[in-house]
């Protein structure tokens, strides 16, 4: 169910040119004239500009620049995903801080965003850069009656939302590289990070973690990372309005989420393969105490990676370390 003050947003929104008197406001949300006044305060607070006019209402003049959780809910599409929202300035880690509250029992689609990550990581807990107000730093707690084994799955079917979310807004044209990157070109957009918690044939719960460059320009790239990553800004010649990628990034992965839940990994595997990164080109592949040069063919159906080599012999690999420019 809709927040109080979600619901005012919306209505103040639909209306933004036009005043709406308080007491429309008091029978719509059904609270009193004196507990609308302390919603537009509290709104003020939060860097909304109300406009007040005696005998005509209330409007909004201008929404808030910084972001918040109800910048982010205002406007979003999903039926569960983020209905429940954590947003903090500035974190160790939102995976930290998902793994904190799915402990005490956070409900499942519950989603943290933070504006800045002091020590983001991503797979392997190698670091990310996660500067204040550059990208989309955020963790996202599911609940799924799956299998253990399959949790994985939602690494690659999250890959899916975020491509089909920059096609969709932004006409960046994203690739995947198994098992949880987005590049553009050669450069990495986007990485996410799945964490699991569960018993032997049950899931307590999962969390995605995503880590997105957005506004990301070329002097606030670290100089290591000045040759491997890239952001949406980069890519696009202009900056992006975060509340806005996040928004239909929450949609995509509620909609994902359900096709995969109904119909299985058969449905996201497809989609995944038609933007693999280097899909049919010379990859090479450490595994198994051994080196070889081998063609990206695709991905299996539990999402391990296939592998063909020069004897059209096929293996299936469930980890691995791969050389992805060696044979170019």
């Amino acid at each position: 169910m809709e927040s109080t003050r979600k619901r005012l947003i919306t209505l103040l929104a639909k209306k933004k040119d036009e005043y709406i008197s308080g007491q429309k406001l008091s029978d719509e949300l059904n609270i009193s004239r004196a507990a609308i006044w302390k919603q537009m305060k509290s709104l003020e607070n939060e860097g909304y500009q109300i406009e007040a006019v005696s005998r005509k209402g209330y409007r909004i003049v201008r929404f808030p620049e910084r972001m918040s959780v109800n910048t982010i809910q205002w406007n979003l599409k999903t039926d569960w995903l983020g209905q429940n929202m954590h947003f903090e300035e500035q974190v160790d880690s939102t995976q930290t801080v998902a793994h904190q509250l799915a402990r005490e029992g956070a409900e499942h689609g519950t989603v943290i965003v933070a504006d800045e990550q002091l020590k983001g990581r991503g797979r392997l807990h190698r670091p990310w850069h996660s500067q204040k107000g550059s990208g989309i730093w955020m963790s996202i707690i599911l609940r799924p009656d799956i299998e253990p084994h399959r949790a994985p799955q939602l690494t690659l079917a999250s890959a899916v939302a975020i491509t089909k979310m920059l096609k969709f807004l932004t006409g960046v044209q994203p690739k995947i590289k198994w098992p949880n990157d987005i590049f553009v070109g050669d450069r990495k957009l986007a990485g996410i990070l799945t964490e699991m918690q569960a018993e032997q044939d049950l899931i307590e719960y999962v969390i995605i973690g995503i880590g997105l460059n957005v506004n990301l320009d070329q002097k606030a790239v670290p100089d290591d990372l000045q040759d491997v990553a890239t952001s949406i800004q980069l890519e696009t010649g202009k900056a992006w309005k975060r509340e806005e990628l996040i928004q239909e990034l929450l949609y995509q992965m509620e909609s994902i989420y359900e096709l995969f839940l109904q119909q299985g990994f058969s449905s996201i595997k497809q989609a995944w393969e038609q933007d693999a990164y280097r899909l049919g080109e010379t990859i090479t592949v450490k595994a198994r105490r051994k080196e070889w040069e081998a063609t990206l063919i695709g991905i299996h159906e539990d999402g391990a990676l296939i592998v063909e080599d020069e004897n059209q012999s096929k293996s299936v690999l469930y980890s691995a370390e791969i050389d992805w420019k060696k044979g170019e």
